[in-house]
């Protein structure tokens, strides 16, 4: 029984890590996704 329980509590921590990872991916592949449009755009308006 008290395997099960530690186990249980170590798969709650590994998805709840992953979790958190996989926000961090997203978010920051959504910020550099906007700063890269941003710096293109930027560019864009000194070549005109």
């Amino acid at each position: 029984m008290t395997f099960l329980a530690s186990f249980i509590q170590y798969a709650v921590k590994f998805i709840v890590m992953a979790a958190v990872a996989g926000c961090g991916i997203f978010f920051g592949k959504k910020l550099r996704d906007r700063k890269d449009s941003k710096t293109a755009e930027e560019m864009t308006q000194k070549e005109n």
